[in-house]
């Protein structure tokens, strides 16, 4: 079992910057892929960024350059720095984990745990 408590989230101006965190609990955390997701009132949830357990990532375009995903095993936690934000970020910022050997790290069912996720909202 997993347990992932995100932090972080709030309100900032275009242009601003957030840094989310995800803190997991459970001896394993150096094992599993880590993701970001997002959902935005009345939309599917969406990838955003993922991590591997040897600290590759991989980005959708929309936040290619802006947001930049890190980890801290020792500290069983996965980070997620978001610059330059736009109104467009606004959405609920799943933290996730799941241990596959690698392919479809943008799909939600490869998940296996989930966090409570944290509200960003982005200002005009």
């Amino acid at each position: 079992q997993v347990q992932l408590v995100e932090s972080g989230g709030g309100l900032v101006q275009a242009g601003g910057s957030l840094r989310l965190s995800c803190a997991a609990s459970g001896r394993t955390f150096s094992n599993y892929w880590m993701g970001w997701f997002r959902q935005a009132p009345g939309k599917e949830r969406e990838f955003v960024v993922a991590i591997n357990r040897y600290g590759g990532t991989y980005y959708t375009d929309f936040v290619k350059g802006r947001f930049t995903i890190s980890r801290d095993n020792a500290k069983n936690t996965v980070y997620l720095q978001m610059n330059s934000l736009k109104p467009g970020d606004t959405a609920t910022y799943y933290c996730a984990a799941g241990l596959f050997s690698g392919g479809d790290y943008y799909y939600t069912g490869r998940y296996n745990y989930w966090g409570q996720g944290t509200q960003v909202t982005v200002s005009s």
